[in-house]
């Protein structure tokens, strides 16, 4: 896992990462390897893990905790490829093409941010629409780039969003070190 800057024509992307079903840090390990095994792709930096309530439709509903980490990747991968490689490697971890909308699954891929791209179409919105709802996502982001302007619609930093967060689920950071035990930049000195 590299720490230097992203090579020239290689776009910093930030992956939100989530399990709630079977062995949950070995899918979240397994995504990291797999995004770091793509030739376009270097994973250059992750979060710590961190466990949260399941947020579900119904209320009173319950579904297992989840695990979830963010992924700082470079990558060369246009975020439409970058979207369809992350969905493969959520079906081989077991979880169905088709599933159902906010229920339990061994892995969730999410692209939150691709660079500074403001993109809607029917498969992907940039940035991520809901990022700003949930500390789940905001938490280990901030871990990562607590200074990142996240665009339109937010046009704030991951800071602010984190400030303004409602999010009231129950969030804890499980360890201090990097997903998977990979070495991060901060492990360096």
């Amino acid at each position: 896992m590299g720490s230097g800057p992203a090579p020239v024509g290689d776009v910093v992307v930030y992956l939100g990462v989530g399990s709630n079903l079977g062995d949950r840090e070995a899918n979240l390990a397994f995504a990291v390897r797999s995004l770091d095994g793509h030739t376009s792709i270097r994973v250059r930096r992750t979060s710590s893990v961190y466990e949260s309530e399941a947020h579900v439709i119904e209320p009173g509903v319950e579904g297992p905790p989840f695990l979830n980490a963010v992924i700082e990747i470079a990558t060369s991968l246009s975020a439409l490829q970058l979207l369809y490689f992350c969905r493969r490697i959520e079906i081989q971890t077991g979880r169905p093409a088709e599933h159902e909308k906010w229920g339990p699954r061994t892995l969730d891929i999410d692209v939150l941010l691709y660079g500074t791209m403001k993109l809607a179409t029917p498969s992907l919105l940039l940035p991520h629409p809901r990022m700003a709802e949930r500390r789940f996502v905001l938490e280990p982001l901030k871990e990562l780039a607590p200074k990142l302007f996240v665009p339109k619609p937010f046009d704030a930093t991951v800071d602010e969003l984190l400030a303004d967060c409602a999010d009231v689920h129950r969030i804890r950071r499980v360890n201090s070190r990097p997903l998977t035990g990979l070495v991060s930049e901060s492990d360096l000195f």
